[in-house]
């Protein structure tokens, strides 16, 4: 087994981790990939809420958002 390093660890959160992974009788190694798949998890359903929830305003809206923000940064010198 080889031994990682991982660096801006302050000393505070590394002992919180090797707490909650003693707590959980769960090797360091395995805490850690527990920790990154369920943050890869998290991060997946945070994107598929976000592309395919429920929508906050109609097509028609979208559009109408769309022409006025165009306009306004024509009209103040914004992107073209």
């Amino acid at each position: 087994m080889e031994a990682k390093t991982i660096k801006d660890i302050d000393e505070n959160t590394w002992t919180t981790f090797k707490s909650y992974a003693a707590k959980n009788n769960i090797k360091l190694g395995n805490f850690f990939k527990t920790l990154v798949e369920e943050h890869k998890m998290n991060t997946e359903k945070f994107w598929e809420e976000i592309l395919f929830g429920e929508k906050i305003i109609t097509e028609k809206e979208a559009e109408v958002l769309m022409e006025t923000s165009t306009s306004v940064r024509k009209e103040y010198g914004f992107r073209k």
